[in-house]
């Protein structure tokens, strides 16, 4: 059986390791991630909230005949630079965490 004082010991672990957590998801959120598409032709930037910040794109992309290449290159540049925010939130939240799932902390 546990004493209160182990779980006031604990406690205040959780609340350090919340505090933490919250520490470095604010540092997180402020990111800004870059991705690009067809050679350069579409760069696109996010930000660690996952909103997309600013797309560019080249005139040379621009083709009337092919609209549908320039959408497919647009959608892979926000989707690749989505997936490194989130892989890189991951990663720096598994460091807290040990490589626990902790649902709803994060």
């Amino acid at each position: 059986m546990m004493g209160g004082g182990n779980m006031q010991q604990l406690a205040r672990q959780a609340q350090k390791l919340q505090q933490q957590m919250t520490k470095v998801q604010e540092e997180l959120d402020a990111r800004e991630y870059e991705a690009s598409a067809g050679g350069g032709m579409v760069t696109v930037k996010v930000s660690g909230k996952k909103e997309l910040l600013s797309i560019e794109i080249k005139p040379e992309a621009v083709d009337p005949d092919d609209v549908e290449m320039l959408q497919d290159m647009v959608l892979a540049a926000v989707n690749e630079a989505l997936r490194t925010a989130n892989d890189t939130t991951e990663r720096e939240m598994g460091k807290l965490t040990g490589g626990l799932n902790m649902p709803g902390l994060f």
